[in-house]
This record gives structure tokens, sequence and C-alpha cells, in this order.
């Protein structure tokens, strides 16, 4: 269950609309015994308080047709005791609040004006028209409409917050899981690299060693022997490239750039925009560092499907001095880099920090090139030692 911050205060605001709404039947009931002790006034008193209890009952259903139903079965008793008892309409301030927590927005506040004018009729049927009898009820109404407007807006507010509280934890949540997923992708890229350079390279060792031999003498008595141990290191090898290609990330199975290819090519023809592709096929990189540069490339078309409106971009891929180059370009709207990095609410300033810290972390550089209505060109370089 969501917390919620404002709980005590609606709980409070709850608790003290039935005090007082109990308080001023238990007056009222009060009076009856005091003055003339009518039975049909006692009665409906009672009434009204089995109802209003039974509201109680009514508020678990959580359904707005019953709670409707009870307003309506509590106002008609009130009114017939109000007739009866002049001080029943001093029940009417509680009832203002019912209304307007019950009814819905637009009918709220009319029920509100009427009753007002139903405790204005009856204070004039009791003891005639007065100031008193008028004004009352009508500023009684108006702090009731007040303090019911201010209880929406505290309402809203509130759910504002839990909706954003619960953003917040999913946020965070998938946050622990990209971590998860990243140091998870980043340990097996780490393996397949150990495997490939020691056991995959000395398995081919071996199978090439016991070639020459087979070669040097094949008709010698252990040649049968070293057929077998060559083939035993071709069936490991084999085996040993098969866990390499399964630890490696499915994207890059067959490198960095037919995993841009694809990439570019379900991502123009989702958005509709064309992608212009200059890569370098024969980069070579770390496993790790493949997979951040493919996941930039991610991040970077996601940013341009999402606020960009381009019509054309472009990836380059190329080995220049200080290591490996991916360029993305795009003609779209652009944006304020200094604004965008400076207000931690804008859409996309996450996801360049985000590739900050990625490039960061293979000592690499990012640069960022953008204005308003002129597009944006973002550039990462990682040195070719990058791990």
């Amino acid at each position: 269950m969501p917390h919620r911050t404002l709980a005590p205060v609606f709980a409070g605001l709850r608790v003290g609309l039935h005090v007082l709404f109990c308080g001023l039947l238990a007056l009222v009931v009060v009076r009856v015994l005091v003055t003339n002790g009518s039975l049909v006034a006692l009665v409906l008193a009672v009434v009204l308080g089995l109802v209003y209890l039974s509201g109680l009952v009514v508020a678990r259903t959580r359904r707005r047709a019953w709670g409707i139903v009870w307003i309506v079965a509590l106002t008609l008793v009130w009114a017939a005791l109000v007739w009866l008892v002049p001080e029943a309409a001093y029940l009417v301030f509680p009832l203002f609040f019912l209304y307007l927590h019950l009814l819905p927005r637009g009918v709220g506040p009319i029920a509100v004006v009427l009753i007002t004018a139903l405790t204005i009729v009856a204070f004039a049927v009791h003891g005639g028209l007065s100031v008193g009898g008028v004004v009352g009820p009508i500023v009684g109404a108006g702090v009731a409409l007040l303090i019911g407007l201010g209880y929406s807006a505290l309402e809203k507010r509130a759910a504002e917050r839990e909706a954003l509280m619960a953003e917040l934890l999913a946020t965070r949540d998938r946050l622990a899981a990209a971590e998860r997923e990243q140091g998870t992708l980043a340990e097996r890229s780490r393996l397949a690299r150990e495997l490939h350079d020691t056991v995959a390279q000395g398995l081919s060792s071996i199978q090439m060693l016991l070639h020459a031999a087979e070669r040097a003498d094949a008709t010698g008595p252990g040649i049968v022997h070293v057929r077998l141990a060559r083939q035993t290191a071709a069936d490991g090898l084999a085996e040993t490239r098969r866990f390499i290609r399964e630890l490696a990330p499915p994207s890059l199975d067959r490198g960095l750039a037919s995993a841009l290819e694809r990439l570019a090519a379900g991502w123009g023809s989702r958005e509709g925009v064309e992608v212009d592709l200059d890569l370098d096929a024969e980069v070579s990189l770390p496993m790790d560092a493949q997979t951040a540069l493919l996941r930039i490339a991610q991040g970077a078309l996601a940013n341009v499907g999402q606020h960009a409106r381009a019509h054309r971009v472009g990836i380059l891929l190329a080995s220049v001095q200080e290591g490996v180059r991916l360029t993305v370009t795009d003609d779209g709207m652009g944006f304020d880099i200094e604004r965008a990095e400076s207000t931690a609410s804008a859409t996309d300033s996450f996801g360049l920090r985000a590739m900050r810290e990625r490039v960061d972390q293979l000592d690499g550089r990012i640069q960022v090139d953008s204005a308003p209505r002129a597009g944006t060109t973002l550039t990462v370089t990682l040195p070719v030692g990058a791990s």
C-alpha cells in the first residue's frame, strides 16, 4: 500500500466532522428532552443518528451510487427533524461537507445552496425572519464551500504526490534492474574475453601443433593418438567458441557495425525516418565498450524519436587516431544544451548524464552540439583499449 503523507490530515478532518455531527445531534436530543419532550422529534433524532452511522457501512462499499442514496436519506430525515426542532438546523454545517465530498463536482455546490435556503426558511418558520437567521446559514455555507475547495485541492495534490512517488519508486527499480543487467553483461563480456584470450587460444595452438606433428610423421606408431588428440582439441575449441558466443550480448554476436545496422533499420522503419549509415566493419573494441556504444546509439535514437522531429539521421562509426568514434546526427528541432543540463526535470537531461557516465567508465570523451532548430550531433570517442 503506498505511503500517504497527508493521510493523517484527511483522517483528522473526517474525525472532526464525525465529532461535530454527533455533538450537534446530542444538542438536539437535549433540547427535545428539556423543552417539549416530543416523541416524534426524539424518534427522528435517533433515526438520524442511525442513518448517519450506516454511512460507515456505505463507505466500505466504495460505491458512489450508495453514497448518494445515503446522503439523500440523511437529508430527508434531517429536513423532517428541522421542522420540529429549530436547533436541528445547526446540523446543516456538517451536511455541507458531506454534499461537497459525496456528490458530483457540479451538484455538490448546488445542493449546498438549496439546503442553505431550506435552513433559512426553517429559521423563519420557527422564529420569524431575522438577520441572524439569514446571515448565519449563508456564512456557514460560504465557509464550507471554501474549506471544501481547499480539501479538494489538498486531496488532488496528495494524489499527484502519490503518483510521483510511485513513479520515482518504479524508476528506482528500473535503474537498479538496469545496473544489475549492465553488471551481468560486463561480467559475461569479461568471461568471454578471458575464454577467448586463454582457453580458445591455447586449444587453437594445441590443434595447430598436433596437426604439424601429424604431417611430420604420418606413419608413426603413435599417429592414431595424435589424430585423436587433435580431434579432441578441435572439439574443445568449437565448444569454447560456443560458450564465447553465448556469453557475448546477442545483438553484438556479429560485431558492433552489424548491430548498429540492425538497430538503425528497426528504428528507422518504426519512426519513418531515413537513416544514413557510414560504419567501419573493421572497428575492434572489447565487448563492454561495444555494448556501451550500442546502448548510447539506442539512447540517442530514442531521444531523436521522442523530441527531435527529425527527417534524417546519420550514424558514423569510424577508427580515428584517438580510438573509435561514434557520431549520431539529426536535422531535428535541437535544444539548448545549457538549459537541458541545468534543469533537473529536462526530459533528455538524465539520458545525457547516463551517456556521460558510460563514457567516463571507459575513459572516453562525449560531446553534444546542438541549438534550437539547428539539429543535434552526439560524438563519442573511446580509446581502442577501453575496457
